[in-house]
């Protein structure tokens, strides 16, 4: 179920392309709530809006905020855009896209002849705040991102303010959104054509594949969004990219499950990649180092895949570089450092020139 409130509108506090951060008033409270652009449309100062409570009143994490259902002062909408499409299929909140196969797309022919990846790297990671520092490693390298946004956390891409971000930077050349996720510079139906999409396109040096924000975690071995990379990496491979695993490595994570190589990362590699890729590792020095490699004997990866360490330090000059200052589960990276190295030593073995299947 769904709580909902209505809500009067004050005033726009921001707005980026596809969202509206506005400020309202619901029952003598003053917060902040969320209008998409395609979804309920813009709003303005004055405006009754129902809002969908359900998050900020459980207080969630990335994704605790109201949301604008309807604009009650102006409630009906007309049919904008083309395609056949829906994104959030059969819901109330089904929108039309104009996705990249279909016949009225410019690309149909493309991605009517378009079935291998030729061989380019796809670094495939497992949280949205992977993105940044990954995508800041790759353009100090000079190398052409694409990046497909899963459905696997939040759907519209204009949730992610690290895209609108990186792409006023020129650090990503375009953004593919998969599944049910909407809102990037081209709609995919799924993450298989929307990996071809990326290739296709924009001829990208690099793919780089995530959620957007807000994984769903239970504290189970399988209850996790995240377990969607092992799946990526095994399309990866069935399209003839380079599969590169980006690992999820902490040591300031107070839950014991994610520290080292989180449990996440362990269960995709172990149990649900059936492929071999490239596993790159940040060389850590004292204890650190040798606990990540003693979970790298107890789960027999080397064997399992295509190990290496590298130091990672690139992450530090790519964020300097670009003046990017981004956190991971509200971590910055002088508090989280191995999350990070872990991001540099990925980006750096994906830019190698020499680098062929694991």
């Amino acid at each position: 179920m769904m709580e909902t409130k209505t809500g009067i509108v004050l005033r726009e506090i921001g707005r980026r392309p596809g969202l509206q951060d506005i400020e309202v008033t619901v029952e003598g409270q003053v917060g902040r709530a969320v209008a998409y652009e395609g979804y309920s449309g813009l709003v303005q100062a004055g405006d009754q809006v129902l809002l969908n409570t359900t998050a900020a009143s459980l207080n969630l994490g990335s994704g605790g905020r109201d949301f604008v259902i309807v604009n009650l002062s102006r409630p009906k909408m007309e049919l904008t855009g083309s395609g056949h499409i829906m994104k959030m299929r059969y819901t109330p909140g089904q929108i039309r896209v104009l996705s990249v196969e279909e016949e009225d797309s410019p690309y149909h022919q493309l991605m009517k002849s378009i079935d291998d990846l030729a061989g380019t790297p796809v670094l495939v990671g497992t949280l949205h705040s992977m993105v940044a520092p990954l995508c800041a490693c790759l353009a100090l390298k000079n190398r052409k991102v694409a990046y497909v946004m899963t459905d696997a956390a939040s759907l519209p891409a204009s949730w992610s303010a690290t895209i609108y971000q990186l792409k006023e930077l020129g650090l990503l050349t375009g953004v593919v959104t998969a599944g049910n996720a909407w809102g990037g510079d081209i709609e995919a139906v799924n993450i298989f054509s929307g990996l071809l999409a990326a290739y296709g396109v924009w001829k990208p040096d690099i793919i780089l594949v995530a959620m957007g924000p807000g994984i769903v975690g239970t504290g189970t071995k399988w209850g996790f969004t995240g377990i969607e990379q092992g799946t990526i990496l095994n399309a990866v491979d069935t399209l003839g990219g380079i599969p590169v695993a980006v690992p999820r490595i902490s040591f300031a994570d107070s839950r014991a499950r994610h520290c080292g190589i989180s449990h996440h990362t362990l269960t995709v590699l172990n149990e649900v990649c059936k492929v071999r890729v490239h596993l790159p590792l940040p060389a850590l020095p004292g204890a650190a180092g040798i606990f990540l490699e003693r979970q790298v004997a107890e789960h027999d990866l080397q064997s399992k895949h295509h190990l290496e360490y590298l130091d990672g330090q690139l992450v530090d000059k790519a964020l300097e570089f670009y003046q990017l200052k981004t956190t991971t589960m509200g971590r910055g990276k002088d508090e989280d450092y191995e999350f990070f190295l872990a991001l540099g030593a990925a980006a750096e073995l994906s830019c190698r020139e020499e680098l062929g299947p694991a």
